[in-house]
């Protein structure tokens, strides 16, 4: 008796490894049926749920690919947006960064807003715009020399900030009590301040102002430089069309003199002179001097002798005596 309850025992597990095996073999159901390799209701039915459960799940991924799709195209009009409203003057702000930044974030900032708004990729109908804006950016941040007048420019800006700052935070108690407390006293507090946000943003701020007012002096002084040559322009012009009038005047004077002085000459030809003689041409002489006269009133006397007193009424010299 007790070998044979022993040996049921040991029958059993088989019996449940069996079905277990044809139970996972069989969807995983543990039912009679699957044991007894009938078709059991959930066979039947596995044909048909199938379709019914993958295409959910298709849907569903569509619909997260479509989300995110949305949501990236968000982001690209942002930076459009971003990009298209940032100051014009300043290519840190039209690339995102700070002033002090250097040249691999300028080539990484680039890099990734180019990607978000290249015209392939963002629908934007300004990233056109956009995309030229970061080239210009980018272009005159690797220019030496508009880099050096960029810097120089940010650089005042700096000094102005840190100058408002210092003269606001001079009687200030808890700047004073910062300052004791640091080990680097006030210049640690006012390098902690530089590290701050607010002091980029006021940064920022002062270097609008400062990049404004000297691009409207360069453009005052270029339209004036304009105006200067414009008239120097009008001046020359003036004076050409001057001295072409004068030398077309003096070719068309040469050009007629044979006319004129032909005219001059039939004019005196047949003329004759009081005594009766032929009017030669070149033959007219002025009147000789009058020897007798002795004021020679038609001689052009001395600035000191032009008042020279009349002679004396008396009698005759012996000049005027021998003539009479």
């Amino acid at each position: 008796m007790t070998a044979t309850a022993a040996s049921t025992p040991n029958e059993e597990p088989q019996g449940s490894a069996a079905a277990s095996s044809s139970a996972i073999a069989g969807n995983g159901s543990t039912e009679p049926s699957a044991i007894s390799g009938e078709p059991g209701p959930s066979e039947a039915g596995t044909s048909s749920s199938a379709p019914s459960t993958s295409a959910p799940a298709a849907d569903e991924g569509t619909l997260l690919k479509a989300f995110f799709q949305g949501m990236r195209d968000v982001d690209r009009e942002n930076e459009v947006h971003r990009i298209l409203g940032a100051f014009k003057l300043n290519p840190f702000e039209q690339l995102g960064l700070r002033f002090d930044a250097s040249v691999e974030d300028v080539k990484k900032a680039y890099r990734k807003s180019s990607l978000m708004v290249h015209p392939d990729k963002c629908k934007h109908p300004k990233a056109q715009d956009a995309f030229e804006i970061l080239g210009q950016a980018q272009q005159q941040l690797n220019n030496e020399e508009k880099m050096k007048e960029l810097l120089y420019v940010l650089t005042l800006a700096q000094d102005q900030v840190l100058k408002e700052w210092r003269k606001k935070t001079k009687n200030d108690a808890a700047t004073r009590l910062a300052s004791v407390l640091h080990a680097e006293g006030q210049k640690g507090v006012e390098a902690k301040y530089i590290q701050s946000p607010e002091y980029h943003e006021a940064w920022k701020v002062q270097a609008r102002d400062v990049l404004a007012r000297a691009e409207f002096r360069k453009r005052k002084l270029t339209q004036r430089l304009k105006d200067d040559t414009a008239r120097c322009e009008e001046d020359e012009a003036e004076k050409k069309i001057k001295l072409k009038a004068m030398r077309e005047h003096h070719h068309k004077w040469e050009d007629t003199r044979e006319g004129r002085v032909g005219t001059w000459r039939d004019f005196v030809k047949g003329k004759k002179t009081r005594s009766g003689k032929e009017l030669v041409l070149g033959g007219i002489k002025p009147p000789k001097a009058k020897e007798w006269d002795q004021d020679k009133t038609y001689m052009q006397r001395p600035v000191g002798e032009q008042f020279r007193p009349p002679p004396p009424k008396g009698p005759q010299t012996k000049q005027g005596a021998g003539r009479q």
